[in-house]
């Protein structure tokens, strides 16, 4: 081993312990605000890094998904199989402004509604909403017994599973090209489509628990303010109230005019 090498062994560590800090000192709480079309529209909180350079906390911000059951927007227990995901678009003050991100099933409704003696049937279908959104919307669809059917089993025949998933592209294609992402959000919330495909292939075969179980988005258009203030409706910011300075007193005027006589005087 060369001579010299290896000095620091005995002194330690260069530059000494650092302190520990406490992280959560350099974050700060922003609130994450739901769009008009649900019920609840304050969903929680969310942390991020103050501001710090030319590292902007807003922009740590923009892009975050959060999941959110349909239950706690809607205040209805029974939507509580939906979860909605939303993303934070815009950031205004200490809020975060979300628009709808996607939507699915949780597992359990979804294992709950797979039976035996019956067919399932599946369909998805890729559209452009009127504001250019593109999503993947998938829906599925059971078959049920006839009125007074003694047979055990519903089984459709693969010509009538075709005709099914056939109306169901049809229908989801006509309601969501015909409107634009909040009017459709508004349709979800409801279940109308898995309503109306139920409706509509009854002359094919009866179906049942007919329902749109997934949305995706693919594209979303250029971020717009003005089209993310109309999703969010009657929203406004959050400022506080303006309060009247107290009337200055008079005495710093008092004092201010003898000093200057004074000063007059001696200089003559």
């Amino acid at each position: 081993m060369a001579v010299g090498k290896n000095k620091r062994i005995s002194k330690g560590k260069k530059g000494g312990k650092k302190k520990a800090a406490d992280p959560f000192s350099k974050k700060d709480w922003y609130d994450v605000k739901a769009p008009g079309s649900f019920t609840t529209r304050n969903i929680g909180k969310t942390l991020v890094t103050r501001t710090q350079g030319t590292k902007i906390a807003a922009d740590g911000l923009k892009g975050r998904v959060f999941e959110v059951s349909l239950a706690d927007l809607q205040n209805n227990e029974s939507d509580a199989y939906r979860k909605i995901r939303l993303r934070v678009e815009d950031v205004q003050g200490k809020n975060c402004l979300t628009n709808f991100w996607g939507m699915d099933f949780t597992t359990d409704k979804l294992r709950s509604l797979v039976r035996k003696w019956q067919t399932l049937i599946e369909a998805h279908v890729e559209v452009k909403t009127t504001d250019g959104y593109m999503l993947r919307m998938f829906c599925i669809g059971f078959t049920k017994k006839r009125a007074g059917q003694v047979k055990r089993t519903c089984y459709a025949q693969s010509s009538q599973i075709r005709q099914i998933r056939k109306k169901m592209v049809e229908i989801m294609t006509r309601e969501a090209a015909s409107c634009d992402l909040k009017e459709l959000v508004g349709k979800f919330i409801p279940e109308s489509i898995g309503k109306d495909i139920e409706k509509q292939c009854s002359g094919i075969y009866p179906l049942q628990s007919v329902y749109v179980r997934k949305v995706k988005i693919l594209r979303a258009p250029r971020f717009d303010v003005s089209k993310l203030m109309e999703v969010h409706g009657d929203y406004t910011e959050e400022v506080g109230s303006k309060l009247d300075r107290p009337a200055a007193t008079e005495e710093a005027t008092t004092t201010e005019a003898p000093a200057e006589g004074a000063a007059d005087g001696w200089e003559a």
